[in-house]
């Protein structure tokens, strides 16, 4: 089961919970937010809360610098990383854009047809509408 990004960006875990999960130093944590390479949520006592979210990042960091890519690259690979997200959410809004806009351009379309054909019969659109309907000619 899949998350929700709500879900995903709740903090949750005091730095030294996140420290374990992540195999990786308290100081380590607090570096890496220093850097802005991970920025946890706080409580009402100012204590850092890392989020699921957090940790997936922060285990990403770890992979990329055991890999051999410094601070500077790591920081470059992440935001390119999220412009892609950013990306992928606006291809997924524009489709689901186009789909409505076929599906009213359809529409238009079956309204077109339906005008022109009580135009061409002499009855009233609403008329021939129905008459199709009750035919079966209605559909796609």
């Amino acid at each position: 089961m899949e998350r929700s990004d709500s879900n995903k960006n709740k903090p949750l875990y005091m730095i030294s919970v996140a420290a374990e999960l992540t195999g990786m130093h308290p100081q380590t944590l607090r570096v890496y937010e220093q850097k802005g390479l991970v920025t946890p949520g706080r409580s009402r006592g100012n204590t850092r809360l890392y989020s699921e979210g957090d940790i997936e990042r922060l285990n990403l960091i770890s992979k990329l610098t055991e890999e051999g890519i410094n601070l500077a690259g790591v920081v470059r690979i992440l935001d390119m990383r999220e412009r892609q997200e950013e990306r992928d959410r606006e291809i997924d809004e524009l489709r689901t854009r186009v789909r409505e806009l076929e599906e009213e351009v359809h529409e238009f379309r079956m309204q077109q047809r339906i005008h022109a054909l009580a135009r061409y019969e002499g009855g009233a659109p609403d008329q021939v509408m129905r008459g199709l309907l009750e035919s079966g000619l209605g559909g796609r």
